[in-house]
């Protein structure tokens, strides 16, 4: 049938173009809240370094507590995994791999004959290990892409109930570390317990002569003490906004190659419709010579037959 051949084409032209223009526009927004994103890590990294410096300083000062937080375990037999994933897809590698680095790492726990816990945020981590029958202890979702300080609290309360109570020997943060707009890494690092006052004094950098000239109450340990928590909530916070960073990154480029390749596939497909075209008004031309051609040859052969005919007649 004339023209089948492009009406399809056109039809396929015209979805690849409507998605191209989403993908155009969830590739606007991302580069927008990476930017975003980027400026609230910028304006919490102030406080979180300062934080770290209080508490180096006051181990540098020989403030020293027995704190649960410190508790360290000779042999590591059960491990928490926080691990930050998206709520959603269409984020390129973003996901796939901060998961694989997961299970990788619970894998190598279970072959030694430890045990394990999962705490999930985000819905990706959720579905993934729960497809996998995995067991997750704790589900956080609905923030990836913008936490706030009350939902690293929410998470860090639930891993000190784990810690405090002793249910778990280590906890382990699995995030994506936003390095630059072109490069985040999948990071595996030790949350609890936290290094011990005298590693923080020897090797955090504190200085003793900082905090000579103010007074504690009721003592500097108890001021140690309660900064711990702060501490924990804190680093979490900051993980939290490096992995929305990064999925933010991981959206903009996904949706940028998705754009490319629609405009690729939209120049590709507009050639094949030319060419469905011109076969189109080929073929047509050749019809109607032909049923021209067709018509001279009857009129001729009626012409004959009619001398003929005459001709006979005469006869």
């Amino acid at each position: 049938m004339p023209g089948g051949a492009e009406r399809i084409l056109r039809r396929r032209i015209g979805s690849v173009s409507n998605t191209k223009k989403i993908t155009r526009a969830m590739e606007l927004i991302a580069a927008t809240r990476v930017a975003r994103a980027q400026q609230r890590a910028r304006a919490a990294r102030p406080y979180s370094e300062q934080l770290t410096g209080v508490i180096e300083n006051l181990a540098a000062g020989g403030a020293d507590v027995d704190h649960p937080l410190l508790r360290e375990v000779e042999n590591v037999e059960r491990v928490a995994f926080i691990v930050c994933a998206g709520d959603r897809g269409l984020a390129g590698p973003y996901n796939a791999q901060i998961l694989r680095s997961a299970e990788r790492e619970i894998q190598a726990v279970r072959s030694d004959g430890g045990d394990y816990r999962i705490l999930a945020i985000g819905k990706k981590v959720v579905d993934y290990f729960t497809f996998r029958g995995y067991n997750i202890d704790s589900r956080f979702a609905g923030f990836t892409d913008n936490p706030t300080y009350e939902d690293a609290r929410d998470v860090a309360r639930r891993v000190r109930e784990l810690f405090d109570s002793g249910e778990v020997d280590q906890v382990d943060l699995l995030y994506t570390e936003f390095v630059s707009l072109g490069t985040q890494r999948p990071v595996v690092r030790r949350f609890l317990p936290l290094e011990s006052t005298a590693v923080m004094a020897g090797e955090g950098g504190g200085d003793q002569a900082a905090l000579a000239g103010f007074s504690f109450e009721p003592s500097a340990e108890g001021v140690l003490e309660d900064l711990l928590p702060r501490y924990v909530e804190a680093r979490l916070f900051t993980a939290l906004l490096d992995a929305a960073a990064s999925e933010h990154a991981n959206r903009q480029r996904a949706m940028k190659a998705a754009t490319d390749n629609a405009e690729e596939l939209i120049v590709k497909l507009s050639r094949a419709m030319n060419r469905a075209r011109q076969e189109a008004i080929t073929t047509e031309i050749m019809e109607i010579v032909s049923g021209a051609e067709s018509l001279n040859t009857t009129d001729e052969e009626t012409n004959i037959e009619t001398l003929m005919t005459g001709a006979g007649d005469r006869a």
